[in-house]
């Protein structure tokens, strides 16, 4: 449903960067929204419990961190010019770092560290987030990419609706997909 018209986005936009980039937005401890971009690091393909997750990282240290930890409520909204697509994506996040006791989700998150770059697994290693600079010409030793660094989280969200937009035509065309409790997606065309 929902998926296939966003792989064709994806597919449409592949030769542009931009398109691996949308914003997810969290819920502050100050109970305000909290919005950044962040890298589409694709679905779990062999995983029936977690097909539809969209994969995500983010540095335990990071605000973010804490604010999924007090609400795993999430929306991410993602745009496609060539298409002129709008997908918002909402759901919970499932947090896994270091401490999570699922073998399963452990070894999801090792294949999302072993499948970062250099450049991507040293920020992990770079001094905590939002502190005072205090040197520019650090020298950091590039991580290995067996196994992850303590502070590497992979992120799940867990969708349970999507609003598709297409902003091409007159009418414009919305579609609403929504997850029930077993796992069905029903699809409701709506006005835009």
């Amino acid at each position: 449903m929902w998926r296939s018209h966003l792989a064709r986005s994806l597919h449409k936009h592949r030769n542009q960067p931009e398109a691996r980039f949308f914003q997810l937005a969290t819920i502050g401890l100050d109970q305000r929204p909290h919005n950044r971009t962040v890298v589409f690091r694709g679905f779990i393909e062999d995983s029936d419990r977690f097909k539809d997750c969209l994969q995500i990282i983010t540095d335990r240290r990071s605000q973010k961190f804490e604010q999924i930890l007090d609400n795993p409520w999430a929306e991410v909204c993602w745009y496609f010019a060539k298409t002129r697509s709008q997908f918002r994506i909402m759901g919970k996040l499932c947090l896994i770092d270091a401490e999570n006791p699922s073998l399963e989700l452990q070894n999801l998150r090792q294949k999302s560290w072993q499948s970062l770059s250099d450049a991507a697994r040293i920020q992990f290693a770079w001094a905590h987030p939002r502190e005072k600079r205090i040197s520019e010409n650090l020298e950091i030793a590039t991580p290995a990419p067996s196994l992850p660094l303590a502070d590497f989280c992979l992120l799940l969200l867990e969708p349970i609706e999507v609003d598709h937009l297409e902003l091409r035509g007159n009418p414009q065309n919305r579609f609403l997909y929504q997850r029930d409790d077993q796992g069905v997606w029903t699809e409701i065309e709506v006005n835009p």
